[in-house]
């Protein structure tokens, strides 16, 4: 076992109980924290998929050459996808009989680590398998499966995933670009009929897709029955663009330039009726249309659910990110010495309580991250694999995608800023990594759904839900109306679950910290929050029903911030309510107590972040809003101090991760040999008087 016992704060090397900033808990008994077990419970189920990839990533061959500019990048990005093939890392997800393991879940763990090595060739690998294999998988049959899956898989053919168009990013349902049936010849003809819906951003595409999955508009028979997707072969054998199709590098970006990512359109391009993946909609050679799902509507959303688990491994790699930048920022932060604390050493940063405040509750937030991602991981699992498969199951799945990718990418990128920013100058270096970092994932915002978007949507199914439950109701039984929450099934419907007890009376009986910080108490305040600006918005946005299109369109427009706030605080729950039940989980006490006070910080984080909305909705007086800052300031943070770089070392990061010249111990170096030099100056009477000395000590004898 690898128990780890940390003292109080006042008695570590880095200062005196004079000089601590965090000498408050000095009467705190030590707690033992066991970071082996931790590191296998935050591993989560599928550990062995993702230690499996993180011993790949060890290897050199797999890392980020910063020394390369944009053309050398893309190529070695190439190459190590072709070093996955190799390694039999990459086909998880796919038949047995294409020599995968039908394991969905292990594929996207063993995914979301490969970030580590380089995030470009992780994102250019997920265009490869997670997007453009994974739509021939999922949109198409058996024979499509067997033509073009071997070749996909054994990167034979790199492929494009063209959905996205310039002018039409996230509405995907209004592409432009249009397949129409030409019954003559039994061919789909393939065009972007202007400039507006080429397609854009396609990683692949510039230089590298022999092949695309299109998505356009189906025409047949003079009626369009909505967008479906369609294999496009782009290339010949010498890498020149077959006839009809033209394209554009998109050039330098802002990060990510180890993908070749570009623009396509085609112009009148011929295809067979049977390239149409026509898993949910199939054309006769008669150009009749059929579809097992009868509303178009229902039929868009099923076909791009089928691709959610983009979503789900950008919300992971979002948690592996934020893990390397706090592991590199606490390392740093522990052994980095500044300004004096009133004897002959400096204080190490972590011991100053602004430093705590930008690091530990970030450190919290990412435990909450990585336990709803875990939860979100084995949703996805039984949908994917069939154990959960039903309508309801998958529209359950897309609203947590849309709600944990949203916040999960806001959040790494606001935790790799401050991390940057708490390592001051050595931060903003490359041999530091966490600028590249933040680079990188910069487009994960926006990329996969615009975040805006995808929380409107959220919220417009909290609203459904809520609709559906108080359609008869009254107004008592609104009043006590408490959203949905995870309950012990972990995940249903839109991921909440209904508590037992009703809202109590906050204005009364809200009056102490010791209150708010139990978890019910933080399950209530949390919960509340989300049913009344659930409730409130369904009050307002009630008559869009009775409006015409346009005005409700308005209606709805005017209510947007409203809406995005509260799909935030959902999502924002749904990791609360993850970090509390993987508490219930834990046997060993001391990490229970640790990850009690860290979960505590997360919740009382929100808390303290709303405390506006508390106040003015009457949950939380003034006073015992003032209280809920001291408790994390004086009690919280004091507490947590001690396990900060404990808690990192959990994260089961190898150097050869890290690759961090601050986080490799140099730092600790310079800092002892600083200490060793000014002590041995002192003791061999070599030290000379400070002049502040002098004045104090002419002073004296006046």
């Amino acid at each position: 076992m690898s128990t780890i016992e940390m003292p109080a704060p006042e008695t570590t090397p880095a200062t005196s109980p004079a000089t601590s900033p965090t000498a408050a808990a000095a009467t705190a008994p030590p707690v033992a924290l066991d970071v082996a077990v931790l590191g296998q419970q935050l591993m989560g189920r599928w550990a062995d998929s993702r230690r499996a990839s993180r011993a790949l990533m060890r290897d050199s061959a797999f890392h980020r050459d910063p020394s390369l500019g944009m053309v050398e990048h893309r190529e070695r990005v190439l190459g190590q996808l072709k070093l996955l093939v190799e390694r039999g890392d990459v086909h998880r997800a796919f038949p047995a009989e294409f020599g995968g393991d039908d394991d969905f879940g292990g594929f996207i763990a063993s995914f979301e680590e490969l970030l580590l090595g380089d995030p470009s060739m992780q994102i250019k690998s997920g265009v490869q398998w997670g997007l453009y294999a994974s739509a021939i998988l999922h949109l198409g049959t058996a024979s499509h499966h067997r033509a073009w899956l071997p070749d996909a898989l054994t990167l034979t053919t790199p492929g494009a995933f063209a959905m996205t168009e310039t002018g039409h990013g996230s509405d995907v349902s209004a592409v432009g670009t249009t397949a129409s049936y030409d019954a003559a010849t039994d061919e789909w003809v393939i065009h972007t009929p202007f400039r507006a819906a080429w397609k854009d951003y396609l990683g692949n595409a510039a230089l590298h897709g022999r092949a695309a999955v299109v998505f356009a508009q189906l025409i047949t028979r003079g009626v369009n029955h909505g967008v479906h997707a369609f294999y496009v072969p782009l290339r010949d054998e010498t890498g020149a663009f077959l006839p009809g199709i033209g394209g554009e590098d998109d050039g330098l970006k802002g990060g990510l330039n180890g993908i070749d990512n570009g623009r396509l359109h085609f112009t009148n391009v011929r295809v067979p009726r049977t390239n149409l993946l026509n898993r949910y909609g199939d054309v006769d050679e008669n150009g009749v249309y059929t579809s097992p799902i009868e509303s178009p509507g229902r039929r868009f959303f099923t076909m791009l659910g089928t691709l959610v688990q983009g979503r789900v491994s950008l919300d992971g790699a979002c948690v592996v990110a934020s893990k390397l930048a706090l592991t590199i920022a606490v390392r740093y932060g522990t052994e980095r010495r500044q300004f004096a604390g009133g004897d002959e050493n400096e204080v190490v940063l972590l011991d100053y309580q602004r430093h705590q405040r930008r690091l530990l509750p970030r450190l919290a937030q990412t435990y909450a991250m990585s336990f709803a991602h875990e939860v979100f991981l084995e949703k996805f699992d039984a949908v994917f694999s069939g154990a959960t498969d039903t309508d309801a199951d998958r529209e359950d799945l897309e609203t947590l995608a849309a709600a944990l990718k949203s916040l999960s990418t806001w959040g790494a990128l606001d935790i790799i800023q401050e991390a940057r920013e708490a390592c001051g100058g050595q931060g903003f270096l490359a041999a530091n990594r966490l600028t590249q970092l933040r680079a990188d994932l910069d487009i994960y915002a926006t990329f996969e759904g615009d975040n805006n978007v995808l929380l409107q949507l959220v919220a417009k199914r909290l609203l459904t839900d809520y609709s559906r439950t108080f359609a008869k109701a009254d107004a008592g039984v609104m009043a006590h109306y408490v959203a949905d929450q995870v309950n012990e099934a972990v995940v249903n419907r839109s991921g909440l679950r209904r508590l037992a007890q009703s809202v109590v009376d906050f204005g009364s009986t809200a009056r102490s910290v010791g209150y708010v910080r139990d978890t019910e108490s933080q399950r209530q305040l949390l919960t509340d929050r989300v049913e009344t600006m659930v409730a409130e918005l369904a009050g307002k946005l009630r008559s869009a029903s009775k409006l015409p299109k346009a005005e409700a369109a308005a209606l709805f427009n005017r209510h947007q911030n409203a809406l995005i706030e509260t799909a935030k605080a959902h999502g924002e729950l749904l990791q609360w309510e993850a970090f509390t039940e993987a508490l219930a989980t834990i046997e060993h006490e001391g990490n229970r107590q640790v990850l009690t006070w860290l979960r505590d910080l997360f919740g009382l984080g929100l808390i303290e972040k709303n405390l506006a909305w508390y106040v003015i909705h009457g949950r939380l007086s003034d006073h015992r809003a003032q209280a809920i800052t001291d408790y994390i300031d004086g009690r919280l943070l004091p507490r947590l101090r001690p396990h900060a770089l404990a808690l990192t070392e959990a994260f089961e990061f190898a150097p050869e991760h890290i690759r961090a010249d601050i986080a490799s111990g140099q730092e600790r170096e310079r800092q002892e040999e600083a200490r060793a030099y000014y002590a041995d100056q002192r003791a061999r009477g070599l030290a000379p008087i400070d002049e502040k000395d002098l004045l104090a000590a002419k002073k004296a004898r006046r």
